[in-house]
């Protein structure tokens, strides 16, 4: 996905008359198609309420939910439910909605139902306050909202298009969406039953979909392999071969924006020396893990290379620096090649997550360099990332993360690295980094931004929370009856206005 470029004027994107034909217009159209497409991921929704975590996310991937403003295919931040968004001289925003959107259930999309579902995740969601705090959104008329914001933004197209403010109406049983697929049966944990929304455009052209979570990611390819999935999202890369278009498959493989990284947890013993920390990242081959998964490129900071306030880099590995830092701490190795300090063996445990099958397949070769290093390290696999980072239950965890959602860099900055922020895994903590962002969250210059996203990033270079490590490319099967699909946007958007059979 190509960044949406900060040195274009907000004006200027939100008024391309090339946006058109993204926006959905309401038609209430006939039933769907009889025939039911099958997607399998490795992750899927945990419930249906967007004020929860990051399941605003998974809705709209899922192509439940959608939010007032997009990140759209080049990567520029566009009007979706909203029409345009203008700067008061007062600080608030005046927020227009598009004409004739509607819910699921056929409720036209109005400035009150709106206010009140994101005034909802404001108050209930850590996520949607990290960029520019807390969000107040009132209903002027029907059409219009006024947002305030309670740290000075100029960039609130780019916060609504963040994954924490996806639109919807509260109901007696469940939420209702806007977006091209509304849900008819959800078991959590399991599959999502959806149906064309029969008030969005071209209804009547997309499928049924069933949409079913596989734990891992060759069950992901076997499942493909065996017929049972017309497309199967994020296949690992071992498995390609297995596919040799004979039934009229593909893989379609595509860069995304996410970054691969590892967490290091500063309240452990060791790692709370920084010392420690940058040895274990200097320790890394970033070519390494690029050759294990067979695709992507090393990382060289928090953002991939094609944003315009990504690091330099590159990220070397220097193992005579990483052993004189360790050397330096005071932690000796012993005979066994493991190094020790105060009698206790400098022993670690690394997480990975198969809901990205990657990450797996970096463990071995991480712990073959820690260990050439004299690092002790075991490895663990987790079904439940989120609650164990967030309990902070880990030593080292391999993370897979969409940086810049939106096209701004100050999301990703702020939620994990802010001392108080609710993803701040690896515990940091460090005053002079909290100024730092707080003049990025209030800064509106574009190239000022980059100017400070970039500083930031040495600052956590020098400090060693995280290591980065590749920016990736993922692989996406496709069946001979959705042969048309082409995936970008990582995997914000997977189901899409324009998913429909091939004719």
């Amino acid at each position: 996905m190509l960044p949406f470029s900060l040195r274009r004027p907000v004006k200027q994107v939100l008024h391309s008359a090339a946006l058109g034909a993204m926006m959905a217009l309401p038609l209430a159209m006939g039933p769907a198609q009889a025939d039911s497409v099958t997607v399998g991921q490795t992750f899927l929704a945990s419930g249906l309420d967007p004020a929860e975590g990051s399941t605003g996310w998974a809705l709209v991937t899922h192509g439940i939910g959608e939010q007032l403003f997009q990140v759209s295919r080049t990567g520029e931040v566009v009007p979706n439910l909203a029409s345009s968004a203008n700067f008061n001289a007062d600080g608030t925003w005046t927020v227009e909605l598009a004409p004739d959107r509607f819910f699921s259930d056929g409720t036209p999309v109005s400035a009150e139902l709106v206010a009140a579902a994101l005034n909802r995740t404001s108050e209930a969601n850590p996520s949607a306050r990290a960029t520019a705090g807390r969000l107040t959104f009132e209903a002027i008329d029907s059409d219009t909202l006024k947002v305030s914001t309670e740290e000075p933004t100029t960039i609130l197209p780019s916060i609504l298009a963040e994954w924490a403010f996806p639109v919807y109406m509260e109901t007696d049983t469940a939420p209702i969406f806007t977006g091209p697929f509304a849900v008819t049966d959800f078991q959590a944990g399991s599959e999502i039953s959806m149906t064309p929304n029969t008030y969005y455009q071209d209804a009547d052209k997309r499928p049924d979909v069933v949409l079913r979570r596989i734990a891992d990611g060759q069950s992901l390819a076997l499942a493909f392999a065996s017929g049972e999935l017309d497309l199967a999202f994020n296949l690992p890369v071992e498995s390609l071969s297995m596919f040799d278009g004979a039934r009229g498959e593909a893989v379609k493989s595509f860069p995304v924006a996410y970054q691969y990284m590892m967490w290091m947890n500063t309240r452990h013993p060791a790692l709370e020396d920084v010392r420690v920390r940058k040895a274990i990242d200097l320790a890394v081959n970033r070519d390494d893990l690029v050759a294990a998964a067979r695709a992507g490129k090393p990382a060289t900071g928090a953002f991939a290379t094609s944003y315009p306030f990504a690091a330099s880099g590159p990220l070397t590995q220097d193992l005579e620096a990483a052993n004189a830092l360790l050397d330096e701490a005071g932690w000796v190795k012993g005979d066994d090649g493991v190094r020790s300090k105060d009698g206790k063996r400098l022993e670690l445990v690394l997480w990975a997550y198969p809901q990205r099958p990657d990450l797996v397949t970096f463990q071995p070769v991480i712990r073959a360099a820690l260990t050439e290093l004299g690092v002790s390290v075991t490895t663990q696999v987790t079904e439940s990332p989120s609650q164990v980072a967030g309990e902070g239950g880990f030593d080292l965890f391999l993370w897979a993360q969409h940086t810049a959602p939106a096209g701004d860099p100050g999301l990703f900055l702020s939620l994990f690295f802010e001392t108080d922020a609710a993803r701040n895994y690896s515990g940091w903590s460090n005053p002079d980094y909290d100024a730092l962002i707080a003049e990025l969250r209030a800064e509106g210059d574009p190239e000022a931004r980059i100017t400070l996203a970039q500083k930031a990033q040495e600052m956590i270079a020098e400090h060693a929370p995280v290591t980065f490590l590749v920016t990736p490319e993922w692989h996406v099967g496709v069946s001979k009856r959705v042969s048309g699909y082409e995936p970008w946007g990582s995997d914000y958007y997977v189901l899409r206005p324009d998913f429909m059979l091939t004719q």
